[in-house]
């Protein structure tokens, strides 16, 4: 069966076409908060149409609720004929999820827990890089996910430099000449790419301690649409899972549907 699988984060949505575990298209939009239901079944049904698809399921996680109010809405009117599975408190998993308030737990990131512990077993680390954060998530060797860390995302950090540094501006984001810059914008480059890079590093190695684990003895995954910019910087990635969530949707709505 082919499903639609949609990963709707604060700054952008990711949507994917799953043939079993192999996402065979997909497509990244902004997460407008002011668009409806309407409006997003038109934006759905123009990417399918693109990929010549017909979906037999439609899986959904989100950390925006007013986003994932305007895709019930548009489930229940525009697609109510196909089954969906939208990720909440209440739907099965598989992940125990050891927080002292599990609810607060994002949902894709239990959704990346579920995937890192089914294709790389654990321990292991995930992370996510995306636009607003970038998360850390630790899942035990027995499939729990154990708990985390959340820091801004890289481009929300330079999106605040840009409105708060007076003579600093937007730059593209990608890796600059050398670390010690010549000019401002590699400056900016430089603190972005391997300021985020340092920041990795030293995450993981405060939580391999605390695991009181060797660095092999544990898998760090990448994933996220950023993780790109970073991924050769960082020795500490053992993989680079670039679809993890959407195939962590997979298993949900096989759970579920």
């Amino acid at each position: 069966m082919t499903l639609l699988a949609a990963d709707i984060g604060n700054s952008d949505t990711v949507l994917g076409l799953l043939d079993g575990e192999q996402v065979v298209a997909h497509w990244r939009v902004s997460s407008d908060e002011r668009r409806t239901s309407d409006e997003w079944a038109v934006l759905v049904r123009g990417l399918l149409a693109e990929a010549d698809a017909t979906v037999s399921g439609i899986a959904v996680c989100s950390t925006v609720p007013a986003v994932l109010h305007e895709w019930r809405d548009m489930l229940g009117q525009h697609f109510s004929a196909i089954p969906s599975v939208v990720v909440e408190p209440g739907i099965r998993t598989g992940v125990p999820v050891m927080m002292d308030n599990p609810r607060e737990v994002g949902t894709d990131r239990i959704i990346n827990a579920l995937a890192v512990a089914n294709e790389f077993g654990g321990p292991s680390i995930v992370v996510d890089f995306g636009g607003t954060a970038t998360t850390f998530d630790v899942v035990s060797a027995s499939g729990q996910y154990i708990g985390g860390a959340i820091a801004p995302g890289i481009e929300l950090s330079l999106e605040a430099l840009g409105r708060r540094g007076a003579q600093l501006r937007k730059v593209e984001l990608q890796r600059p000449r050398s670390v010690i810059a010549k000019n401002t914008v590699e400056a900016l480059q430089s603190g972005m790419i391997f300021g985020v890079a340092a920041q990795v590093e030293g995450m993981v190695a405060r939580m391999l301690v605390e695991l009181g684990a060797a660095p092999g003895e544990v898998q760090v995954i990448a994933t996220g649409h950023l993780a790109s910019l970073v991924l050769d910087e960082c020795p500490c990635f053992t993989a680079h899972s670039p679809w993890l969530t959407l195939r962590g949707l997979r298993l949900v709505f096989d759970r579920n549907a």
